[in-house]
């Protein structure tokens, strides 16, 4: 096994080949007179998994990391989210992982988690698990394996089921392999927060078949031998330090940092196939 990387939020060259064909073109030459130069993309970006990974506030990044100041961060994270760039990362991998075998379709697997909401905002609400204090919702679909396919953010007073069909329609159509992309698992696999039959036809009718534990039923059906991978990309999710609480009041920040961190996971199980 090899040693963890003490400063994660360095961005290799392989890694960085990946991202920049992606990142919106800056206006060179536009430079009003007297500005300085813009801090470089790849620079910003390990400011941006610093903040990503440590969970400290964006007005203490501190300086001598050479990553530029907290705001400027910030406000290259919200533009490169408005443009797309980690859902088209979060994508790119995908294609990759399918490429080399690692993305297994033939089930899907579900589940979300409570976070705190500190400073409230969009997609909050009166969390049940947490004394009623503003909270959030991370909804997860992965693969047979664990990998993160999709995720949602919701006030945490929304019920899970809700977000059953909005997760299976974010599936992006993941290519890598010759022939049509590939977008719908065989099967989904939930826990008894999404027992509707409604929904239930609503996943047959997209031609998946829900696998969804009954409520009222005993334990011994076998489905948590399947659902466990999910718990566990949730678990990786809330490694990084800026998702274990929710401090963005906007929501469009704290997702963009969900979909870095999706992306993330997928490029460590490409590794193994990268060396």
């Amino acid at each position: 096994m090899g040693k963890r990387n003490p400063q994660p939020w360095l961005v290799g060259d392989e890694l960085w080949s990946r991202i920049e064909p992606l990142l919106p073109s800056s206006p060179d030459g536009q430079r009003r007179p007297g500005r300085k130069k813009a801090l470089e993309d790849r620079k910003v970006l390990c400011g941006i998994l610093f903040v990503l990974y440590t969970g400290i506030q964006w007005e203490w990044l501190p300086g001598e990391l050479g990553f530029g100041s907290g705001m400027s961060c910030w406000r290259r994270l919200r533009d490169w989210n408005n443009a797309g760039v980690w859902q088209r990362l979060h994508e790119v991998l995908l294609d990759e992982l399918r490429a080399t075998d690692r993305l297994d379709m033939s089930r899907a697997v579900i589940d979300s988690s409570h976070v705190r909401a500190l400073k409230g905002g969009p997609k909050t609400g009166r969390s049940p698990v947490d004394r009623g204090r503003p909270g959030s919702k991370h909804h997860v679909i992965c693969d047979a394996t664990g990998i993160p396919l999709a995720v949602t953010l919701t006030g945490g007073n929304r019920n899970d089921v809700t977000q059953l069909m909005p997760l299976l329609d974010a599936i992006p159509s993941i290519r890598g392999k010759r022939g049509r992309p590939r977008r719908r698992p065989k099967e989904v696999y939930a826990d008894r927060g999404y027992d509707h039959d409604c929904y239930r036809r609503q996943v047959r009718a997209k031609g998946i078949k829900p696998v969804i534990a009954r409520r009222g039923t005993e334990h011994g059906s076998g489905l948590g031998t399947k659902r466990w991978v999910v718990e566990q990309t949730i678990a990786l999710l809330h490694w990084f330090g800026r998702l274990r609480i929710r401090w963005e009041a906007r929501d469009d920040i704290h997702e963009a940092f969900l979909k870095i961190a999706c992306s993330l996971i997928c490029w460590r199980r490409l590794q193994p196939t990268l060396r």
